[in-house]
């Protein structure tokens, strides 16, 4: 039998390249699929080399933080309840009126309030505060004891007695000085020394005993 031979056709060489360049398309395809395969994986990788890095400075920066924020908090309200000592005894200072300072210890808090009724001992009027704050587990009130215990609890204003101490401020100062002692949230004391001589009103670190008024006997002078 004669073998016959064929000649292709235009359509044989259209399919034959179709076939090559799909081939050619598959393999370009396969190439970019590796190498984006390739890259992904290499960020991914360094993806989570630094999201550990950040969450350990993270950690670190909120570590110290609320180390920080701690002892601001503490040094915040020790400062905002001094400047209100001290704002009473300027503003009685300044004038012919009358401001008392007011330390609950059952509720921590503090209040100041100018007083305009001749009752010393009358219930506080609303119209009569004019600072009114908290404590906190950060600054806590231990105890005040003032500079003439026998005066002081004549008065009814000892705080040995009550669960509230009272520091009064007229044109000549403050009635009476005394020691506000305070914890920090570690159970450190702070002392509060409030001076009835020079109207100071100071903090100082530890526990501190009130100055005591001195008879006149006392005085060389």
């Amino acid at each position: 039998m004669t073998p016959t031979c064929t000649a292709p056709t235009q359509t044989d060489f259209a399919t034959r390249d179709k076939y090559k360049l799909m081939r050619k398309q598959d393999n370009t395809h396969n190439m970019r699929y590796e190498k984006c395969t390739a890259r992904y994986g290499f960020t991914l990788t360094e993806s989570i080399v630094v999201v550990f890095i950040v969450s350990l400075f993270v950690m670190l920066a909120q570590m110290n933080f609320s180390g920080v924020l701690r002892k601001n908090t503490f040094k915040a309200q020790v400062q905002d309840f001094i400047s209100t000592m001290q704002m009473a005894v300027s503003a009685a200072a300044e004038s012919s009126r009358r401001y008392e300072v007011i330390i609950d210890l059952t509720e921590q808090s503090y209040m100041l309030r100018e007083i305009t009724s001749p009752d010393i001992f009358a219930d506080v009027l609303e119209e009569e505060i004019i600072v009114e704050n908290y404590f906190s587990e950060n600054c806590w009130v231990e105890y005040v004891l003032f500079d003439d215990y026998d005066l002081t609890a004549d008065e009814g204003l000892s705080f040995t007695n009550e669960d509230r101490a009272m520091f009064r401020a007229g044109h000549s100062g403050w009635q009476y000085g005394g020691v506000i002692v305070l914890l920090d949230e570690d159970d450190r004391p702070y002392t509060i020394v409030v001076n009835r001589i020079n109207r100071t009103v100071i903090l100082q670190e530890g526990e501190i005993e009130p100055l005591t008024m001195r008879s006149q006997s006392e005085i060389p002078f």
